[in-house]
């Protein structure tokens, strides 16, 4: 099982799933700490779901606001909430798995950009030609 130390760590949690975690430990909703930044509630779902990060300043305004340090948020080192109950820990069998999604949603947004890429090269060999 996952220890108290490591439930947050980046081998097994992203920067969302600590904002997540930071956000509930600190009995606030999307919506509540959307409206304590300034910024939309889909705003802290995409930093939730990892889509999206925060740029500097706002961190430093979310770690205020939810209560951690901003090392934590960013490696799940340093001042952040206790883990969950011992009850909802991670089998090695879970902590392998969450791991092996990990990699998979890097692999997906690496294989989103290059597409994004393709198609801004695409769009520009289709305008050469229409010259």
């Amino acid at each position: 099982m996952a220890s108290d130390q490591d439930w947050y760590s980046e081998e097994i949690a992203t920067f969302g799933d600590r904002l997540a975690g930071a956000r509930e430990a600190a009995g606030l909703t999307q919506q509540a700490l959307a409206e304590k930044l300034g910024v939309k509630p889909n705003t802290i779902a995409a930093w939730e779901n990892d889509t999206k990060e925060p740029r500097a300043n706002r961190l430093q305004m979310v770690s205020g606001v939810v209560g951690v340090s901003m090392s934590w948020l960013l490696t799940g080192e340093g001042e952040g909430p206790d883990a969950p109950d011992s009850e909802t820990s991670l089998t090695s069998d879970l902590v392998d798995l969450l791991a092996e999604m990990r990699v998979l949603r890097g692999q997906m947004q690496q294989s989103s950009e290059k597409l994004g890429r393709l198609e801004k090269r695409l769009r520009k060999a289709l305008k050469d030609q229409d010259v």
